[in-house]
């Protein structure tokens, strides 16, 4: 059994059995102009520690230590005043809930959950959550904490992690013709925050391969040169020690724990199905086969995923990110992060 979500006021179930995993990068992510599919996996959970919706406050109206207060370091648009501890699943796992017909406006194919709280219980007509599907958005229903109530189910048994290696559930890095995984872009946004703060402002050195791919061109953009670099690799289960300067390494699916070299250098977490499709690249050549053909002529069914451009962190999620770190208040890195917000792309 695993938890489940009830309404505050009469008790009715609004979830399927849920079990808690940890909160995803790509939560806040905005991509493209498409239709996205859902944020979480049917039979999970994860909860935002954060404030999530409005009324916003602006920046000029909080100002800058009523902004550290709530856990935010440099300048931003506006800030959330709702409370924090939203539970958030997959649409398929909700139940016992209707839609509020004035409260289902989006900006283009779906509801994006402008004017609040768009379900209601269908026992007692309280607002109990907001569903989000519109074009750009993860699909997700958010409960509102101030609205449900969890009823506990025995606590579920957490996977080591030479099961999570053995396993290697990743994420390709490439999931279809010409793009690169959005979720990729969402988790290098905020890996990339971590590196810079782990960098203190020297260059950066990683070993060629897939790491330099998704880092290198923007570390080399966003530091100087001149000073000695830092060496940064991976590290975690399954990999041979090693001793970088900093490591980059995977934080479990389920606590969010990121994994603890014995060493003590600096680590930067990645969620774990990246971090594996990083340390365990799934081999996609094509191969000579045997028989049938002659030789040096290659299969070509199927043909190798390739993206259409070179990668590119997420940049509203790095900044999101890069705000929330106290770090982003010495003066090098405010200067960074105050140049990508000037900058649509960070490369």
């Amino acid at each position: 059994m695993a938890d489940v979500f009830v309404c505050d006021r009469c008790g009715t179930e609004l979830t399927v059995p849920v079990s808690r995993v940890a909160f995803p990068v790509r939560a806040r992510q905005l991509y493209g102009h498409e239709m996205l599919p859902a944020l979480m996996e049917s039979g999970t959970y994860a909860v935002d520690p954060e404030r999530r919706g409005g009324p916003w406050r602006p920046w000029g109206e909080v100002g800058e230590e009523g902004a550290a207060v709530e856990g935010v370091f440099a300048p931003v648009h506006a800030l959330p005043s709702g409370p924090p501890g939203a539970v958030v699943v997959a649409p398929g796992d909700i139940r016992g809930t209707v839609l509020i017909p004035d409260r289902c406006d989006g900006y283009c194919l779906g509801l994006d959950g402008r004017d609040g709280p768009n379900l209601a219980c269908e026992e007692c007509g309280r607002p109990v959550a907001t569903r989000m599907d519109d074009c750009s958005i993860w699909q997700a229903v958010w409960l509102e904490p101030t609205a449900v109530r969890r009823v506990p189910g025995p606590a579920p048994r957490i996977t080591d992690w030479g099961t999570l290696v053995e396993e290697r559930i990743s994420t390709p890095p490439v999931e279809q013709p010409g793009y690169w995984s959005p979720q990729w872009e969402a988790a290098a946004g905020v890996a990339l925050a971590h590196l810079l703060v782990a960098s203190s402002g020297a260059p950066v050195a990683l070993p060629e391969g897939l790491l330099t791919d998704v880092f290198g061109r923007v570390l080399h953009a966003l530091l100087p040169a001149g000073r000695p670099a830092r060496a940064a690799a991976l590290a975690g289960p399954g990999l041979p020690a090693a001793a970088p300067g900093i490591a980059l390494v995977p934080a479990h699916p389920q606590t969010g724990e990121p994994w603890q070299p014995p060493a003590g250098p600096a680590t930067v977490p990645l969620p774990a199905d990246v971090w594996l499709g990083l340390a365990f690249p799934e081999d996609r050549s094509r191969l000579p086969v045997t028989g049938g053909l002659p030789r040096d002529v290659q299969r070509d069914d199927p043909l190798p995923l390739h993206p259409n451009w070179l990668f590119r962190p997420d940049r509203d999620v790095f900044l999101y990110t890069l705000a929330r770190l106290p770090a982003v208040r010495q003066p090098w890195l405010r200067r960074i992060y105050d140049r990508a917000r000037k900058n649509f792309l960070l490369v």
